[in-house]
């Protein structure tokens, strides 16, 4: 394994160009998940594909994983701070399947929710169905998001040693850590996704290659 010095932008290309030449790029949707604590800025790298992916000729459709959770009296059943219950409960996986990443699959509509609950109010968005053009591409950035038999097509997770996981979550937030200390140990996320960057620094990222 070799850890590679990256800038933020060429990431951002050379992630696009991994979805430019995933089959059937241009001809079939395409589902593609970056993988990360918060603290990892997920969504940062998310939204930074999208314009590589327009001058590819790729459009793209952004949505949050953090917009399909769980009604509050499901995921807040143990507490509202229980590192197990955000591990297993808070990501409304159905919810997900039903209204984002089915819809893309060979035969599908393309027609998805963007997003389903405001996480702050607990309540419906009420957003409107989005139609995701032949050959699209959906961007979904989130915590915890490997190991769940999404159908995805290229992942990317996001990897932060556990000091600089702690260094960079703020108080808060700390109760969460226990909760990817298990995803870590259960799931393995940076051996499971198809490209790893450790992020430690967000200025400075590094693209992890396996030998």
């Amino acid at each position: 394994m070799q850890v590679r010095p990256i800038s933020p932008e060429r990431l951002a290309e050379l992630v696009a160009d991994r979805i430019t030449a995933l089959p059937g790029a241009g001809d079939r949707w395409l589902r593609v998940a970056v993988d990360g604590a918060a603290a990892a800025r997920p969504g940062d790298l998310a939204d930074a594909l999208v314009e590589p992916l327009r001058v590819r000729g790729l459009p793209a459709l952004r949505v949050s994983a953090g917009d399909f959770l769980r009604p509050a009296s499901i995921r807040l059943e143990y507490g509202k701070q229980d590192p197990d219950a955000f591990h297993d409960l808070w990501l409304d996986d159905g919810a997900l399947l039903r209204e984002v990443l089915d819809p893309l699959e060979p035969g599908g509509t393309g027609r998805v929710l963007p997003s389903l609950r405001d996480p702050l109010t607990d309540r419906a968005t009420r957003a409107p169905y989005t139609q995701l053009p032949p050959g699209g591409v959906l961007l979904l950035d989130g915590a915890l998001l490997l190991g769940r038999w999404l159908p995805l097509d290229l992942t990317v997770h996001l990897a932060l040693t556990p000091a600089a996981l702690a260094r960079r979550t703020p108080p808060d937030e700390q109760w969460t850590l226990p909760a990817f200390a298990r995803y870590e140990a259960e799931t393995a996320p940076a051996g499971s996704a198809d490209l790893t960057v450790r992020v430690d620094d967000p200025r400075h990222p590094a693209l992890v290659e396996r030998s």
